[in-house]
């Protein structure tokens, strides 16, 4: 019986590692937002810190979009930016906002289709413009913008995971289950398994 269980046990670490494995190959960053250089620049404290020795640099910023203000020729997000996801570059949900940021984009934009939205954003870093944060003086980082990508705010429900020998586990340790022993078919014995819980909804951002 110590065998089967171990086997099963093992089953699942194979299987949750060729999971993770697949799951990582899947996950790209967008063509629209990768840009030209193979470090461009990420973190916005660090820009604003010293912005004379970014102009001209790649930058790739995310956040959320507060405002969107259309130009004759060309439409400004200004964007709270959040860190970004190392894997898509998709802004992280329920992190602290780095600063704002003044992203140019050479088109029109129409602004319900961006005001309160989550983008990401590539471009050339182009130096400093004055604002305003209500009546708080603020100066921008300004991005003239190669490169958009705009997120969908998704959600999935997360079950409890599931060990080898299925649901059932009672909610306290060891978490037992009914292991059938054909010696002891009334036994109940300690299972490999997960305690039960409530399942938990997951929000994320996707293309």
């Amino acid at each position: 019986m110590t065998q089967i269980k171990l086997s099963c046990r093992s089953a699942m670490h194979v299987a949750l590692l060729v999971g993770a494995l697949a799951l990582s190959g899947c996950v790209t960053i967008p063509a629209s937002i990768k840009g030209t250089s193979p470090n461009p620049a990420e973190n916005l404290v660090s820009v604003r810190n010293a912005p004379e020795m970014y102009i001209g640099q790649e930058g790739r910023f995310g956040g959320k979009v507060i405002s969107v203000f259309n130009e004759p020729e060309k439409t400004r997000l200004e964007i709270a930016v959040m860190p970004l996801n190392k894997y898509d570059a998709a802004p992280e949900l329920n992190t602290v906002s780095e600063g704002r940021l003044y992203a140019y984009v050479n088109s029109f934009l129409e602004p319900t289709d961006f005001t309160g939205k989550y983008v990401t954003v590539v471009g050339t870093i182009t130096g400093e413009k004055a604002g305003k944060i209500g009546e708080i003086p603020y100066n921008y980082i300004t991005l003239a913008v190669t490169g958009l990508q705009r997120w969908n705010v998704m959600q999935r429900v997360m079950f409890p995971p599931v060990g080898p020998l299925g649901y059932g586990y009672y909610d306290y340790p060891p978490y037992y289950s009914h292991f059938y022993d054909p010696q002891q078919p009334w036994n109940w014995e300690p299972g490999y398994g997960y305690p039960v819980g409530s399942a938990a909804v997951e929000t994320y951002l996707a293309q």
